[in-house]
């Protein structure tokens, strides 16, 4: 940019330069043709040279380029002028040059073109003679799209509706959008009005999304033609997942159990409320096009199904407070037609009741009645697949599904799982279930990333234009997938097997560790969790007994009290969403996430890398918009603040540096209390406290159990570890466990000085008997001595004293067996997943490579199926067919080549396998 800088005025001379004749300045006459006399006054905007030409030879010049911009040299400057105007007819139906016995001017002598350089009024004349094609064929043959089928008085070139195309997939730009600017290239002053054509231009563009997508689906090749459209006909298959007939070993239903979970079919369920469709239009004046042949299913028959299920009363969830499931009838769709779009991996349709998705899941089961295992994920699959095949029985026969010898699991994905309660999230964890890999089941949460966009222009469209135009957004974001897969699926082994090593050995030291001391107890868990991995019905052996206080329970009873404050009348919100004690816990989990922004900062090394820093930088930033937004709703119940954080802003703006979101002083009533003398409501100070008591709770619970795995750990080290590799290693397990006690101490720590500074205004006296001051002397295992104490006048650390610890021994034997069982369980589960996943990751990429193969050959089959046609029109399908095929020929070596290197990854020292 530098070096630009200084050629910046030159630049600008030769743009200005060019608004004159430049190199032409000095020509007299023209030299478009031999001995051509007249006067040189118009150049062509589009063309590639600048020179000058008379009227005639422009004319003569653009006969085959009839959609060129035109400017005409005037009185010193030049103006804009057209091709009509200088006198050029475009002819129809004959070759170019050729002349027409029986011409028929378009209406009014006056046709308007679209092309990507703007709006064009030509001069056009349709052949009439007696073999003449229709006004819509003669343009289809120019490649101009006609705007109507009769008569029509404006067309579109196939280039402009192409580019339309690419860029709304790209961009999400509306047809008002683009409209918009080929009016404003054709005139940007408004002295002269372009004609209005934005409603044929939506016409063009819905009619060619459709055509389009049935010529890449083969209908055209169908003797039947579109009649030969059946549901799901034109989506894009994904060549990854398993498709009987197509990419599978002829062997694969007779695969033995360990081997039969890698053709598994992975669905995963959503519903995107953003995508809703305001109630304007009807299925009458807006019909689809599709019918059903792609994504959306078919309207006629979901809202018949609806109007016989629809009515079934919506069952309330007893997991997590899902708005998806409780709220699901009570959703504010005033003014819509359509609350939002659900989604079945690639089957999308309305709302998310159980009703409807039910409909979506058991219309996308149609379609893999072959496949025997079926791994299904829901945000709410907790609640929803419990009485799911219970409600099929009460639906039409036509999309009920014989699970008979099938193998369904049910999941939640792993963004969503956190949000439920502890026995979901270790029942219906990815992590944890066998033979899913490291799937997260977050799919379509990056497709609606990816389709959120268009929401703005959605929801004014009728019914039929949405489902098209959101038909065309998936299948073009499918295809993107299709065509990455042979970057996506490479990077994700290169990831997968380095992780899968590390696990493997990671599990297999702890698991020896463990059987030296252990054996029998390492057995029975192994017995326990197998025995859940068949079954899951049978204990699970993730589950941890002990239910200690925590702030998820003291949320909860605030959010209690707040709901029963409201019905006697009392609110004390002045939020619509964020409520006091919702204020107060947000701000502490900032207050933890400052401290874990610390903590990884200072362990940046002095040489980190441009990512580790970008990463970093990017957590920063997030967490500060956070706490700005925090900092807004906290005005409103603590005005006072206001002054305490203008004096922090002041103080960040004399500091040389910017304040950073970790050093943010978030005023919590604890710190207002500690730090000034302003007022604060007793009332928050109430939510605090109960909240920093349980924050304290939760903080011991964490410190023992890190304690307790480190004595374990360093008892097994002393006696079992030899060599300088082992001992390396098991060093670096201490140390994270280390790490673990500090940041256990330090979040104690956090919570005692809150509670100490709101204490004295809540006469709060005794509280310091169920929570002593935590000082370094404390952290210590159960069997570890204070400084200064030998084995025989040992005493106890408080923390062991204190609620919450199990009483089986003076050695908390039962404590840590079950924590003990629990990470064992865990350590196992990480290595299988991640040996899954390299396992899964080969089957993909075995599975793309045939499913293209297979795909090459069903093209070259199409191009010989129509017959009875003019040779013209079965050379343009042949040619269409072997081009599709060789395509899908050149992207399955392509994907070969990248992947070569495979081999060499999979070194035969590194392989592991599920254990």
């Amino acid at each position: 940019m530098s070096t630009w800088l200084l050629e910046r005025d030159s630049f600008l001379l030769e743009l200005l330069r060019l608004d004159g004749r430049g190199d032409y300045i000095l020509q007299d006459t023209c030299r478009g043709g031999i001995e051509c006399p007249f006067p040189p006054l118009y150049r062509c905007k589009d063309c590639f040279t600048t020179e000058l030409y008379c009227k005639h030879c422009t004319v003569d010049k653009h006969r085959e380029i009839p959609l060129h911009r035109i400017e005409y040299w005037n009185d010193g400057y030049f103006s804009h002028a057209t091709l009509k105007s200088l006198g050029l007819r475009i002819q129809l139906g004959h070759a170019c040059g050729e002349c027409c016995y029986n011409p028929s001017p378009a209406f009014h002598d006056n046709f308007v073109v679209l092309d990507i350089n703007g709006v064009h009024e030509v001069a056009l004349d349709f052949c009439a003679c007696e073999l003449a094609q229709s006004h819509a064929i003669q343009l289809l043959r120019t490649r101009w799209y006609p705007s109507t089928t009769t008569a029509p008085q404006s067309a579109a070139t196939f280039r402009l509706l192409h580019h339309f195309h690419i860029l709304s997939f790209e961009s999400k730009a509306s047809a008002f959008e683009y409209w918009q600017l080929l009016a404003r290239l054709t005139n940007n002053t408004g002295v002269s009005p372009t004609k209005d054509r934005y409603e044929a231009l939506l016409r063009m563009i819905k009619q060619w999304r459709n055509i389009t997508l049935l010529k890449r689906s083969g209908l055209g090749h169908d003797p039947a033609g579109i009649h030969a459209a059946t549901p799901g006909a034109c989506a894009v298959l994904c060549p990854a997942c398993p498709q009987p007939g197509k990419n599978m070993p002829d062997d694969w239903q007779t695969a033995p159990p360990e081997v039969r979970w890698k053709f598994a079919l992975f669905l995963a369920i959503d519903a995107n409320f953003r995508l809703a469709r305001k109630n304007v239009s009807s299925d009458v004046v807006d019909p689809g096009l599709s019918r059903g042949w792609s994504y959306f299913v078919e309207d006629r028959e979901f809202k018949s199904f609806l109007n016989d299920a629809g009515t079934l009363p919506q069952e309330k969830s007893t997991c997590a407070s899902h708005s998806a499931v409780n709220l699901a009838d009570t959703k504010n769709a005033r003014g819509l037609a359509a609350t939002g779009v659900g989604t079945v991996d690639c089957a999308p349709d309305n709302l998310r009741r159980y009703v409807n998705m039910d409909y979506l899941l058991f219309s996308t089961l149609q379609h893999t009645r072959d496949i025997v295992v079926l791994n299904i994920s829901y945000d709410i699959a907790c609640q929803w697949s419990k009485h799911i095949w219970k409600r099929m029985s009460s639906y039409p026969s036509a999309i009920h599904f014989d699970r008979t010898h099938k193998n369904v699991v049910f999941l939640v994905p792993k963004f969503h799982l956190p949000a439920h309660i502890a026995a979901c999230q270790i029942g219906f964890s990815y992590n944890l279930v066998k033979g899913v890999g490291r799937t997260d089941g977050e799919a379509p949460e990056r497709g609606w990333a990816n389709i959120n966009p268009v929401a703005t222009s959605t929801r004014e469209m009728g019914p039929g234009s949405r489902r098209d135009t959101l038909d065309d957004h998936f299948g073009d974001f499918n295809w993107k997938k299709v065509s990455n897969f042979g970057i996506s699926l490479l990077r994700k082994i290169k990831i997968a097997i380095p992780e899968r090593d590390l696990h493997v050995r990671d599990f297999e030291d702890f698991n020896q560790t463990l059987s030296h001391e252990q054996l029998n107890e390492v057995n029975a868990w192994k017995l326990s969790i197998e025995r859940w991995e068949e079954d899951r019905s049978q204990p699970n052996p993730f589950e941890i007994t002990s239910k200690p206080m925590s702030q998820a329970a003291v949320r909860l009873s605030l959010s209690q009290k707040e709901a029963s404050d409201l019905e006697h009348g009392v609110n004390d919100s002045l939020h619509s969403d964020i409520s006091p004690s919702i204020l107060i816990s947000s701000g502490m989990d900032y207050e933890d996430q400052q401290c874990r922004l610390r903590r990884d900062h200072s362990a940046l090394s002095v040489h980190a890398t441009d990512l580790q820093l970008a990463k970093f930088q990017e957590r920063s930033n997030t967490l500060q918009r956070k706490i700005a937004q925090w900092c807004t709703v906290q005005l409103l119940y603590f005005p006072s603040v206001a002054r305490l954080r203008a004096s922090d802003i002041e103080s960040s703006i004399d500091s040389t540096q910017e304040e950073k979101p970790t050093n943010i002083k978030l005023w919590l009533p604890s710190q207002i209390r500690r730090e000034t003398l302003l007022p604060c409501n007793d009332s928050f100070s109430k939510h605090e406290w109960d909240l920093r008591r349980a924050q304290a709770f939760d903080a011991l619970d964490d410190l023992r159990r890190h304690l307790r795995l480190r004595t374990h750990l360093y008892k097994f080290k002393d006696a079992q570890i030899r060599g300088q590799r082992a001992n390396t290693r098991a060093g670096i397990i201490i140390k994270n466990v280390e790490i673990n006690v500090s940041v256990a101490a330090e979040r104690y720590r956090r919570a005692w000085n809150a509670l100490s500074a709101l204490a004295p205004s809540l006469a709060r006296d005794t509280w310091t008997t169920e929570l002593p001051k935590l000082e370094e002397g404390d952290i210590r295992g159960m069997g570890d001595s204070a400084f200064g104490e030998s084995s025989g006048n040992r005493t106890l650390s408080w923390i062991w004293k204190a609620r919450g610890v199990a009483t089986a021994g003076i050695e908390g034997e039962a404590v840590l067996s079950e924590a003990l069982r629990v990470e064992w369980c865990r350590s196992r589960a990480r290595a299988n997943r991640w040996a899954e996943e390299v396992e899964l990751l080969l089957e993909e990429m075995r599975r793309v490579s045939a499913f293209l193969a297979w795909h090459a050959a069903w093209w070259d089959e199409q191009a010989t199926r129509r017959v009875g046609l003019d040779d013209a029109s079965l050379e343009g399908i042949r040619g269409y067919a072997k081009r599709q095929a060789a395509q899908r020929r050149s992207m399955r070596d392509v994907f070969l080549t990248k992947w070569s290197i495979v081999p060499a990854l999979l070194r035969p020292e590194a392989t592991a396998t599920p254990v």
